[in-house]
Order: structure tokens, then C-alpha cells, then sequence
């Protein structure tokens, strides 16, 4: 499907979604849900190029590039599934031109090793990674695709697989949630962070925006980070606060068993600037209970939603040593503590004059916080994962090495590991001599090793082409096919020459 039926297939659905709003006895809703749904097949792997604040400097932006699995604060982005011996993924994706974003869903077949023509699920009609989707899967094997806001300027939706495990169809969810005891439509969020526990349901992390009225200063706009819990991922309970600091928090969240912990910033009050540009502090909440309370890691209860800079969720000042916060990832231990993933930097602006960005792991011993150091990249944006085995092993992947557009977002893929809490840390490169900086390497939920991170590629200053790309757990590195003339194909194998 090219851009301009897309275009016309979305404007009819517009209009086919007026009508049920003035005539809902007549099956419109039936028919708008239908419109909004594409069901698509593309023919290749496009992930969205996407820029941030232009500097008008040499590295052109703040942040930009290849940005089809960003950011840090969605998740997951892939989820393996042990029966259907697939890893199933969903991604921001282009069309040909780059001038739309598209809902993206596939899978790896670990049995045949190759992926399927991706799916075209929607058209979110904008060119803003910030809306890229994510995805879960319920104990019947349903797929759901969320497809995020930014901000309260574009809708939000939410869609379902038609079949159990199957990528061929999807069907677009009403979903609705409480607000003072009346349900309400539910059709906005941003930073979806989802979750499912099969004696339970979905709990989703996410954030919503509001004005905060300052008196003696213009209002302020702040990012409020809170939860939801839903039993079937249609009714929603009322959004509540975790944490509504100064002008507000991203957050990164994880969960082993029913055990579900989220890590976050605060971004201070600056006058005539934007607070988030100061994101700082490290803190770390975590609830066991489907969200009934929560507790710091030292298991102390916490009233919530916390509202001052200094609170018992805090693990680090980083304010007080002038460092920005940027986080990355949070997994859990062999024994369920919690290890967090995160960079500091001296300032928000490209180039090296903020640097250095120190790569750190905060784990909690079970008494209190260790952080130590793994390495240092160019970027406050190049984001990595944290995997921790079984075998108590400490895997980092992320584009810690110098890129081909260097001090921009990404560079070159490497694989770290470390065999004693992150003590100490060994590395193995997993690209070289790139065209283009690879970033936003994304860990699967129950991952398995031969789809082990996954990320894309892309211009750090200026709008290109962005490829698709996995890696397995031993560092072979694969790029999802630009264009397909079959229904399957499998993934082209990327050559490492300077290891």
C-alpha cells in the first residue's frame, strides 16, 4: 500500500468515525474500527528517521537518527514465545518516502530462521518516533499492539490480533477507563510500558501531561508518571500518580514474576528553559501487588504520588553533583533484586564539551545501592540494554564505540560482559565501519539467544534510510531484509571486519 492510499483509506476513516459519534445505533463503530485498522503487508524492514531540537551547530540536533525502536521510557518491543518458538516485534516503521510512521508487527522464526512480511497495523499520521508502539501478549496468546501518544496533541490507540500468536490481522480496542467512578473513553497516553501477569492482567506504566501553575512564573508543562491495571486490556482502572516532582519524570520499568519495579529522573523548575533538558537523580520504586502499594527497595511503604526531590525512593543525588540522569534499562538479579542501567552527563547538548557519558549499573545489594562504572560513549541518547542470566552473568549491549557521525545519537554496536556484578567488564565489537549509527538496542521480554537485542540504524545528522537489525547472544549481527520478493525471507548476516 503506497502513502496516498494510505492517506485516502485514513481520511475515510475520519469520516466514517464522525458518523458513529452522531448515529452510534446504526453500526458505526463496528465500521470506524475496521477504517482505522490497515492489516497491511509491506514488502521490506524501514525503520522512522526522527530528529529532536535542531542546535545549529555541526551535530545539527540534539538527538536524531534511525529511531524505529526508540525510546527508552516504551517497552517491550519484542516478546519471545517458548511454544510458538518465535520472538515476535513490533517497530516505528517508514513508509518508502519517510514521511509517515507506521505500526510495524513481525516475528523471527527461531525453528527457519527468516521473518515474514512485516504487518502495516496503522498509519499514525506523523513523522514523530515519540509515537512509536509497543507490544504485549495475553496467557491466550493475543497480540496487543499500543500505539502511544506524545503529549495530548495526537490519539492514542490500542489494537488486538484476531487469532491467537498471528500477525495477519488485527482489530482495533475501545479501551476505556475510570475517572471519578464514570467510564470514559481511553484514547491518549504516552510512554506505554506494558505488562501482563497471567493471575492478574496488564498493569502499564505511561505518563500524562498537564499545565502546573507556578505562582510568579508562566505555567509549566509536566510529565506525570503513573499506572493502570486492566483484566482483559479493555477496562482500565483510574490513572494513579507515582510521581509528580517539579516538572515531572521518564521512567524505565521492569518485572520478575509478579514483582514489578520502575527507575526514574525528575526534571527541576528552570526559568524560561525546559526543565527536561536537566533531567537528574536516580530513584526506584517497586510494588508486589498488582499495584495496591508500592515500596522502595529497602521494602519501606510509600505514600505516593511522591512529590519532593528528596523522598525514600531516592538512590542517588546527581542534582547536587550537576549530572543529568538518562536511563536505560532495569532488570532484576538471580536473587530479584533489581539492576538499573544508566548515563549521566554534564549537560543536554551534543559534542563533546558535556561529555563524558559514563555508562553505570546501580544494583541493590539487598541492604543498599551499588553503582558502578562500565564505559563512557559520545551521546546522552545512546541507549543499551542489561541482561542478567541465570548463571549470574551481566550482559550490556549498546553503541558504546565511536560511530560514523561521532557525538551523534548511536555509533557502533558492542557487546559487554562482565562476570562478577559488573565489577569489571570485557567487550566485543558487534558492528564496524557503518554508514550509519546504530542505537536503541532493545531487550525481548523471556528473551532467547538467537534474537537476543534489537535496534536499527540511521543518519546521526540528517534524514536517511533506516535499517532493522538483531543480534544473537554470541555478538552475530543481522539486518531485517529492505525489500522482499516472497513471503519470507532470511535476515542478511553482517560482517565484522576490525573485531
Amino acid at each position: 500500500m503506497n502513502l496516498i492510499q494510505i492517506r485516502l483509506r485514513k481520511h475515510l476513516s475520519i469520516l466514517v468515525f464522525l458518523l458513529a459519534l452522531s448515529f452510534p445505533g446504526l453500526g458505526w463503530q463496528q465500521a470506524s474500527a475496521q477504517g482505522l485498522t490497515l492489516n497491511q503487508k509491506d514488502d521490506g524492514y524501514r525503520g522512522i528517521w526522527y530528529s529532536n531540537q535542531p542546535s545549529n551547530d555541526e551535530y545539527v540536533y540534539k538527538y536524531s537518527g534511525g529511531l524505529g525502536t526508540y525510546p527508552a521510557n516504551h517497552y517491550p518491543f519484542s516478546i519471545h514465545v517458548p511454544s510458538e518458538q518465535k520472538t515476535f516485534f513490533c517497530y516505528g516503521g517508514a513508509d518508502k518516502e519517510g514521511k509517515t510512521l507506521l505500526h510495524m508487527v513481525s516475528y523471527f522464526d527461531h525453528k527457519t530462521g527468516m521473518v515474514p512480511l512485516p504487518t502495516i497495523v496503522l498509519d499514525k499520521e506523523t513523522n514523530n518516533a515519540h509515537d512509536n508502539p509497543v507490544m504485549n501478549i495475553d496467557d491466550q496468546g493475543y497480540i496487543w499492539i499500543f500505539s502511544t501518544a506524545h503529549g495530548t496533541n495526537t490519539p492514542a490507540y490500542i489494537h488486538k490480533s484476531k487469532k491467537p500468536y498471528d500477525i495477519a490481522e488485527f482489530e482495533q480496542v475501545f479501551a476505556n477507563k475510570l475517572v471519578k467512578d464514570q467510564t470514559v473513553p481511553m484514547d491518549n497516553f504516552s510512554y506505554l510500558q506494558t505488562w501482563f501477569q497471567p493471575n492478574n492482567g496488564f498493569i502499564n506504566l505511561f505518563t500524562h501531561y498537564e499545565r502546573k501553575v507556578i505562582p510568579g512564573q508562566p505555567s509549566k508543562p509536566r510529565r506525570t508518571i503513573g499506572y493502570m491495571t486492566s483484566p482483559d486490556g479493555v477496562q482500565y482502572s483510574e490513572w494513579k500518580d507515582l510521581a509528580a516532582i517539579q516538572e515531572g519524570h521518564y521512567q524505565t520499568s521492569g518485572q520478575i514474576g509478579e514483582v514489578l519495579g520502575t527507575s526514574f529522573n525528575f526534571h527541576p523548575y528552570k526559568e524560561n528553559e525546559n526543565g527536561l533538558n536537566y533531567r537528574t537523580n536516580l530513584y526506584y520504586i517497586q510494588t508486589k501487588d498488582f499495584g495496591k502499594t508500592w515500596q522502595n527497595a529497602n521494602a519501606v511503604d510509600l505514600t505516593l504520588p511522591l512529590t519532593t526531590v528528596e523522598n525514600p525512593a531516592l538512590i542517588k543525588d546527581y542534582q547536587a553533583m550537576g549530572l543529568n540522569v538518562y536511563i536505560n534499562d532495569l532488570t532484576y538479579d538471580a536473587l530479584g533484586n533489581p539492576v538499573i542501567l544508566f548515563v549521566t552527563s554534564k549537560g543536554y547538548e551534543a559534542g563533546p564539551e558535556m561529555g563524558p557519558r559514563e555508562w553505570h549499573t546501580a544494583r541493590f545489594t539487598g541492604k543498599d545501592w551499588e553503582i558502578l562504572p562500565i564505559t563512557q560513549s559520545d551521546n546522552n541518547y545512546d541507549m543499551g540494554s542489561l541482561y542478567i542470566d541465570s548463571k549470574k552473568e551481566w550482559i550490556v549491549i549498546g553503541p558504546t564505540k565511536t560511530g560514523p557521525q561521532p557525538f551523534n545519537t548511536g555509533g557502533e554496536m558492542v557487546l559487554w560482559k562482565s562476570s562478577d556484578q559488573g565489577k569489571s567488564w570485557k567487550a566485543k565489537v558487534l558492528t564496524d565501519n557503518s554508514t550509519y549509527n546504530h542505537s536503541y538496542a532493545r531487550r525481548p521480554v523471556g528473551v532467547q539467544e538467537d534474537f537476543y537485542a534489537f535496534w536499527a540504524d540511521g543518519h546521526g545528522r540528517e534524514p536517511s534510510v533506516s535499517r532493522l537489525y538483531f543480534s544473537d547472544k554470541k555478538g552475530k549481527v543481522y539486518q531485517l531484509p529492505l525489500s522482499m520478493d516472497a513471503e519470507f525471507a532470511k535476515p542478511l548476516r553482517v560482517k565484522v571486519l576490525n573485531k
